[in-house]
């Protein structure tokens, strides 16, 4: 390995996505492709093995999606940075790239420079989003920080009614276990849908997933439910 040299991983169940990547990164003289994975675990388990300084990973991939491969690569390598590269330049979809520890994030759309501008700004320590993206993750941070009783309550209209069910005993003070046992359901499932709720309503834990559902008047003081 030359001095300098950044090291790639590519994530993307594109083949012909992979292989083109692979030659636009290949051609730098201070790029090297280490590897290429085909879906989110693939990538997690190759991050794990080459450890590279960045994982260029799409968000929608088989068998586990870029965010949650983004959330445990990060977690279990913080020496890695991962940099999503996507078709999608929605709001949601780069607030949930950002939160899960992604230090970049370029659209498809982008021209190969900007790619490799950002691949390098990121192997400096940098975090890089091109304008657009930046102004709106910039409206995102201030919406969060200061939303409205009915934005709260259009996030929460958001959530499936089963998740809504799940919300509701949540914030009656409710465990995993009594809410697997009120619906029926296995207490790993509950786990894993309070954790899709969480995303959603852009919280960390239940705490916080049930002060907003108060603070929207979606759950009542006395813990009967105000449907939006």
């Amino acid at each position: 390995m030359r001095a300098g040299t950044i090291e790639v991983l590519i994530a993307d169940d594109h083949h012909l996505v992979r292989q083109g990547l692979a030659q636009l990164l290949g051609a730098e003289p201070d790029i090297r492709v280490v590897d290429q994975a085909a879906d989110g675990e693939e990538a997690v388990e190759k991050a794990r093995l080459y450890r590279p300084d960045i994982v260029l990973l799409d968000i929608h991939m088989p068998r586990l999606d870029g965010i949650e491969a983004t959330r445990r690569i990060t977690e279990r390598y913080p020496e890695v940075s991962v940099v999503i590269l996507t078709m999608y330049g929605d709001e949601e979809h780069l607030f949930e790239a950002i939160k899960a520890g992604a230090r970049g994030y370029v659209l498809k759309s982008a021209k190969p420079e900007e790619l490799l501008q950002t691949l390098r700004a990121v192997h400096r320590g940098e975090a890089w989003l091109e304008p657009a993206l930046a102004h709106k993750m910039l409206e995102e941070f201030r919406r969060l920080s200061h939303p409205t009783p009915h934005e709260l309550r259009d996030e929460i209209v958001y959530l499936t009614p089963r998740e809504r069910e799940m919300l509701e005993l949540l914030a009656q003070g409710a465990s995993n276990h009594e809410i697997a046992k009120r619906l029926g359901i296995a207490e790993k499932t509950v786990r894993n849908r309070l954790s899709l709720i969480f995303r959603k309503l852009h919280v960390n834990n239940r705490t916080q997933a049930a002060l907003k559902a108060r603070e929207a008047g979606f759950i009542a003081n006395d813990g009967h439910e105000e449907r939006p």
